[in-house]
């Protein structure tokens, strides 16, 4: 069979990672190619993940919105319920004008899209099958970039009527009364939270003690309690025994635990995690052995076990975050060919998009306590903050940890509104080194919920203070120091 193109570089698949590091690459001067199975352009983050997901998401609050304004000017009048239709009638238009956005960007940077599903034949030549034909591929490095796929329970299959993953749910035809969310991590409190918002009874299900473990208890205990309010019931510390489909009209699902409850609703949804895609792209062929749920081992610049071939993205495992595939994508192009760069850290934010938003950087306080390292909380609450009153959401807070006695910004935790955007300012402090001075020093907009970063600086000043550890008088301000030309010419001038 007779090569059908050579490139420097190959990516296999066109999510996050894939598509940053092909056109690092092409920024590099090299000559890249993105293979993709699916007429649609963005990998799963496109197709099933992260844009519908978040999309779907802005569809729930605005027509709950909406509904509020009209219970608010109306008398008698109860909040109308949305229909499925009406949920996801944005969703593909977005999906669409995203996918288009990216394949011009690929176009502008001369990458090449191959149709079509690719497998090894050596470490630099790829088989790609398509419907119209097979080519062969040869390339100088690969990038494995393939995404991830929900596990299901031995034995249990997503039926598109009453059994779903994340994968799915949005193909749902008609909004459910009530449904049983299996697993409460990310995807799962997610969707539970928006289906929640849209009048639909949730029931949560997880062997856990408590939903999104790795975030700060505290956080998780205010979720919780708004979830409440939306009439969420959790049932933690319960571990899955049988999911059932129930004849009848219309057929419904059973979820059994092991302590012997059995839990009836419209719709199941299950999210216990996720494996991934490396099923046919003959890995052991070059060398290459994922673990039992898919993952691929890299270093820290995603380099795998055959050094010409690199991976990146949610087939490497943790984080499995959008946001870093794009910086794993970036630095994996420019590690193979020679370009200087760093390691990615520890420094990125996670962003939860469930209703209410949660993010966080930096260590939380149950780490902290383990590693005996000693620290002094500052929160404020949104309720206190004249943003958080005006924009009616009272139950968000802003949690920051700072070292006890060097008073360094140790981590920042918020859950509330526009929660996603305000971590980067956490973000860049803990990056930077920065610490309880400079949040006392720094005026912020008022009204603003970054002015929240302000109070929580303040709390944690007094708290020191009432302790006994008095915190280090800020530094006189240098002119001469000052980056603000004005002010250097004023120091130039007096001196």
């Amino acid at each position: 069979m007779s090569v059908f193109a050579e490139y420097d570089l190959v990516c296999i698949g066109s999510g996050p990672a894939a598509v940053r590091c092909a056109i690092q690459a092409a920024k590099l001067g090299k000559h890249a190619a993105i293979v993709e199975k699916s007429a649609l352009i963005g990998g799963s983050c496109l197709r099933t993940g992260t844009i519908p997901s978040k999309t779907f998401r802005e569809a729930v609050r605005s027509a709950t919105r909406d509904s509020a304004v009209r219970s608010i000017h109306s008398t008698n009048i109860q909040r109308v319920r949305p229909t499925m239709a009406q949920l996801i009638a944005r969703v593909q238009e977005v999906k669409e004008t995203e996918s288009t956005t990216i394949r011009s960007q690929l176009d502008r940077n001369d990458v090449a899209v191959i149709p079509g599903m690719a497998a090894f034949i050596d470490a630099n030549t790829l088989r790609v099958e398509a419907a119209d034909a097979t080519r062969v591929v040869r390339a100088g490095h690969a990038l494995i970039a393939t995404g991830s796929r929900a596990i299901l329970p031995k034995g249990v299959r997503c039926d598109g009527e009453t059994i779903f993953s994340g994968d799915n749910i949005l193909d749902m035809r008609e909004l459910p009364h009530s449904m049983t969310v299996m697993g409460a991590g990310v995807i799962g409190v997610e969707y539970a939270s928006m289906f929640a918002a849209a009048g639909v009874l949730v029931t949560m299900v997880d062997k856990v003690d408590r939903p999104l473990s790795f975030v700060d208890r505290e956080l998780t205990d205010e979720l919780m309690h708004q979830l409440r309010s939306l009439r969420v019931t959790f049932r933690m510390n319960e571990e899955v025994e049988t999911v059932e489909v129930l004849d009848g009209s219309p057929r419904r699902g059973a979820v059994v635990t092991k302590s012997g409850k059995r839990i009836v609703s419209d719709v199941i949804l299950i999210s216990a995690g996720r494996t991934g895609n490396v099923e046919n792209l003959d890995l052991e062929t070059v060398g290459i052995a994922p673990d039992d749920r898919g993952r691929i081992k890299v270093d820290d610049y995603f380099q795998t076990t055959t050094p010409n071939i690199y991976a990146a993205g949610d087939v490497i495992g943790f984080p499995g975050l959008a946001a870093t595939s794009y910086e794993q994508g970036r630095l994996a192009a420019c590690h193979m060919f020679g370009e200087p760069v760093q390691p990615m850290g520890n420094w990125y934010p996670y962003g939860i998009y469930a209703i209410p938003e949660i993010s966080m950087v930096g260590a939380t306080e149950e780490q902290l306590t383990r590693e005996c390292v000693p620290y002094e909380i500052g929160v404020s609450r949104y309720g206190e903050i004249a943003r958080g009153l005006i924009s009616g959401d009272d139950g968000g807070l802003l949690k920051l940890i700072f070292h006890r006695d060097s008073r360094q910004l140790l981590g920042a935790h918020c859950i509330g509104t526009q929660a996603t955007e305000l971590i980067h300012i956490g973000q860049a402090v803990l990056r930077l080194g920065g610490g309880l001075e400079y949040f006392m020093q720094t005026v912020f907009n008022y009204p603003t919920f970054a002015e929240c970063y302000k109070v929580a600086a303040l709390n944690a000043h007094n708290r020191l203070k009432v302790s006994g550890v008095m915190p280090v008088a800020p530094p006189a301000c240098d002119p001469s120091a000052s980056t603000d030309p004005a002010a250097a010419s004023a120091a130039e001038k007096s001196a």
